[in-house]
């Protein structure tokens, strides 16, 4: 039996469904990210773990315990909020112990606890100050060491690194991601960024609309996306239309219109979309990064680039072909860009597409 298990949650505001039969299960250890864009139902999930919602319906078990109407207190979780919620008029060290408190954990025992917590976040020399006075990664670490020092079952995250900047939100990943892993803590995270989770997670929950669309490790959500949504969602993909012309065994031969086919195997397919027959649409994906520009008259495809932007440590074209438009990443090597305007040509390898059957509304 997993740790913690979600079956059938749902929660509804009215007429507003949130949250629509939500099955999942979190093994002891684990850090899973609730990964989607605004009003997806994650952060609705997250609090009907905590026991800040009702559920409408469905239950939630940890380590064998039926919780789905038991108090937040009763639940013993930590939680790190998207503000961080310090008492400003509290030293760090009574931040952090102040769960410990209300639990009359005596004095002598807190203070060693305390001190255990903020050195494993790094700021056992801040202890004496107050929140006002810190960074605000400072402040997200006071945040975490306030949830971990009751030594809870499960650490739920709500957007933690929301309020950081770019290069303070990259490191507190990994800082996030080595204290998980040092104290072992079952840890389930709700973020938008897509980098954020699949970085540091063992594994995502897609979510869209209410509904899980996806369930897996991040490298497989990125390389074998089961549907649009999540192949759009997780990095950027090109979504090419086709229409299955051949089949054999395991292979299945597309036209891509433009006398273009291209050959793929079931195998790469997401298990419910591997009945594919002859005439069906599809949608080709592949990603930016797995196209190769070349000379205009090589490749499959002839292109012209119509624009391009500066990544850092890539390039980013996009390019005008008789597929369509389509995104190619390269890698910045020091060579001078391709110009708008360019003709190039693009090429890719068979197994670098993934299919899938078209969406209804794409179709």
């Amino acid at each position: 039996m997993s740790f913690l298990t979600l079956t059938d949650v749902a929660k509804s505001f009215g007429e507003l469904q949130a949250v629509a039969d939500v099955n999942l299960s979190v093994e002891k250890g684990e850090f899973v990210s609730l990964l989607g864009p605004s009003g997806c139902g994650k952060t609705t999930t997250l609090q009907m773990i905590a026991g800040f919602l009702e559920t409408t319906r469905g239950r939630i078990t940890l380590d064998g315990r039926d919780i789905t109407h038991m108090k937040p207190n009763k639940r013993g979780l930590g939680v790190v909020f998207q503000s961080y919620a310090l008492f400003p008029h509290m030293s760090v060290a009574d931040n952090v112990g102040f769960g410990l408190e209300m639990r009359n954990v005596d004095k002598a025992e807190r203070k060693e606890r305390v001190r255990e917590a903020l050195s494993l976040v790094r700021l056992d020399q801040l202890a004496h100050r107050f929140p006002r006075e810190l960074s605000g990664g400072q402040r997200q670490r006071v945040a975490i060491a306030r949830a971990i020092v009751i030594a809870p079952p499960v650490l739920l995250l709500d957007e933690p690194m929301s309020n950081l900047d770019a290069k303070l939100r990259e490191d507190m990943q990994f800082e996030l991601r080595g204290i998980q892993r040092k104290i072992g803590t079952t840890t389930i995270m709700v973020t938008h960024d897509q980098s954020e989770a699949l970085s540091i997670s063992d594994r995502v929950v897609v979510m869209e609309a209410g509904r899980i669309t996806q369930i897996d490790t991040p490298y497989e959500a990125y390389e074998r996306p089961e549907n649009r949504f999540v192949s759009q969602f997780i990095g950027k993909a090109n979504m090419l239309p086709g229409k299955v012309i051949a089949r054999d065994g395991d292979a299945i031969r597309v036209d891509l219109g433009h006398d273009l086919c291209e050959t793929g195997r079931t195998a790469q397919l997401p298990t419910r979309e591997r009945m594919l027959g002859i005439g069906d649409a599809v949608t080709l994906c592949i990603r930016p990064e797995k196209l190769r520009l070349c000379a205009p008259d090589a490749g499959r495809v002839p292109a012209t680039v119509t624009s391009r932007f500066f990544l850092g440590s890539q390039w980013l074209y996009r390019l005008d072909s008789r597929l369509g438009e389509v995104l190619v990443c390269c890698q910045n090597e020091g060579n001078e860009p391709l110009p708008e305007g360019a003709a190039v040509g693009v090429d890719w390898n068979s197994e670098a597409i993934r299919f899938m059957q078209r969406d209804a509304h794409h179709g």
